[in-house]
C-alpha cells in the first residue's frame, strides 16, 4: 500500500531548532509513522531546519514572506502532499485545506494560544498561572488548522497533559513538554494521516478520533 505524502512547516531559527522534524523522520525510518515525508519548509534559508534536512536527506524549501495563500498552495501541490504537518512553524497559515492541515503546539489551548504564543512564551504564561493558582498542568495539543486567520483555532484532536512540578520554571516544564511533544507527536500524526483522526474540514462536530491523555 503507497504511503501517504506528509509535508513539514518548521521555522526553527537562524541557529537551530527541527527537533520536532527530525524526530518526525527518524518515526517515518522506524517505521512508527506510516508516512512518505516529502519535504520539509522553513523561512529560514541556511536555519537549523535546512541543516537537518541536508543531514537527513530531506528535500528543503525555503519560504521568505509573503506568506500568502497562494504560495502555501503552491508549495503543497509541487511536493504532492496528502497531509501537511506544521512543528514549529510561526507564520499564518492561510489557503491549505483544513481537512489535512495539523499544528502541535506547546501548552493548553485556547488559553495558552493565539498571536505571539509560542515557544518559552507559552510555558512562561503557563508558569505565571500556576503561580496565580489558575492552573496545575501544562499540555501538548494537537489541532486541526482552520483558514481563518487566526492562530491555534480549529478542532482540537490530541490533548496530553504535562503536571507542573514543584519547584518548575519555564525552562524545567518546557524540557518535560518537549519530551512529551517527541513521543507523542509521531503516533498521534501516525493516526491522523491513516484517518483513524479525521474531520469535515468545516464542522467541528465531524471530529473523529479525540484523545486526551496524561503525558
Amino acid at each position: 500500500m503507497t504511503k501517504p505524502n506528509l509535508l513539514i512547516f518548521a521555522s526553527g531559527s537562524k541557529e537551530g531548532g527541527g527537533s520536532g522534524f527530525e524526530n518526525l523522520v527518524v518515526a517515518s525510518h522506524n517505521n512508527v509513522l506510516n508516512a512518505n515525508i516529502v519535504a520539509v519548509v522553513s523561512n529560514y534559508e541556511h536555519g537549523g531546519v535546512a541543516q537537518k534536512a541536508e543531514k537527513l536527506g530531506i528535500p528543503f524549501v525555503y519560504f521568505p514572506a509573503p506568506w500568502e495563500a497562494e504560495i502555501y498552495r503552491k508549495i503543497a501541490e509541487e511536493n504532492g502532499a496528502d497531509f501537511i504537518a506544521l512543528s514549529g512553524w510561526l507564520k499564518m497559515v492561510v489557503g491549505l485545506n483544513p481537512k489535512n492541515t495539523f499544528n502541535i503546539h506547546p501548552g493548553p489551548l485556547p488559553a495558552f494560544g493565539g498571536k505571539g504564543m509560542y515557544g518559552h512564551y507559552v510555558h512562561e504564561a503557563v508558569m505565571d498561572a500556576y503561580k496565580r493558582d489558575e492552573v496545575k498542568s501544562s499540555a501538548v495539543t494537537m489541532h486541526f488548522v482552520t483558514d481563518d486567520k487566526q492562530y491555534d483555532r480549529g478542532p482540537i484532536f490530541f490533548e496530553a497533559e504535562v503536571p507542573i512540578m514543584q519547584g518548575d520554571t519555564p525552562e524545567t516544564l518546557a524540557k518535560r513538554v518537549n519530551e512529551a511533544e517527541h513521543k507523542w507527536q509521531p503516533i498521534i500524526t501516525g493516526k491522523v494521516v491513516s484517518g483513524e483522526i479525521k474531520w469535515d474540514g468545516l464542522n467541528q462536530d465531524s471530529l473523529v478520533g479525540y484523545t486526551r491523555i496524561k503525558a
